[in-house]
């Protein structure tokens, strides 16, 4: 393992350990108050985590022949383009276009994501195969939910590795760069500009020991007044 690779598992494993709303809470006050994405858009399987650095797909419905989902106007097969851009750790963020319809890749697509390193995958539509993306170890979906509708011939991706945009709550579209990280639960999925992840990352961990503190205090039977007055935090 390398000094990068090793640094970043770290960072991985500090942001595991951050929850969604204190994330948010965080971002609001450092004026980044834009960055949850559509409400919609959560972990598939309600007791899972995802904390990962950005690797982009931009895709669009178009009626595509049989066997052309992966292959944009160019003639390059993206998802293999895809594949050659996983690392240890990222997270793969699609934006599909619009196609509100169809299971955009699924639990064999996912298997060869969890391979490549990726820790899960974040789409502003669906996604296929429930039962299979349930046991896949290490892996996250999130998503609007899932659909039997095969996305062949309905869809296909366009590029990867570009800036895209994703459904927001507060805005319109909050825009998703490789690098960037992206941190996912059932309470929703906020994206952390790259350039500010460190100093987000500092401070909501600095809210997530206030509130373990408060827990503490509260199961050594602590009153709610008491323990706010201590901490801060309601």
């Amino acid at each position: 393992m390398t000094a990068q690779t090793q640094n970043a598992a770290e960072l991985q494993a500090r942001w595991d350990k951050i929850r969604v709303a204190n994330l948010y809470d965080t971002l609001d006050r450092m004026g980044y108050g834009n960055q949850c994405l559509d409400l919609g858009i959560r972990t598939l399987f309600p007791h899972q985590h995802l904390a990962g650095q950005v690797v982009t797909v931009k895709g669009s419905a178009h009626p595509v022949q049989k066997g052309e989902e992966w292959t944009g106007s160019g003639g390059v097969n993206y998802f293999e383009k895809l594949r050659t851009l996983l690392y240890p750790g990222c997270a793969v963020v699609i934006e599909c276009g619009g196609e509100m319809h169809a299971g955009k890749f699924g639990e064999m697509t996912s298997w060869a994501l969890q391979q490549g390193g990726a820790r899960g995958i974040v789409l502003d539509s669906f996604i296929r195969d429930y039962l299979g993306l349930e046991v896949i170890p290490h892996f996250t979906v999130c998503a609007r939910g899932t659909s039997p509708i095969e996305s062949s011939q309905r869809w296909r991706i366009d590029d990867v590795n570009v800036t895209i945009g994703m459904p927001g709550t507060l805005t319109s579209r909050v825009r998703v760069r490789p690098g960037d990280w992206i941190i996912g639960e059932v309470d929703g999925v906020v994206v952390v500009p790259q350039e500010i992840a460190l100093e987000a990352l500092v401070k909501a961990e600095e809210i997530e020991a206030k509130e373990e503190g408060m827990r503490q205090d509260f199961a050594r039977g602590m009153s709610f007044d008491e323990a706010y007055e201590k901490w801060g935090r309601a």
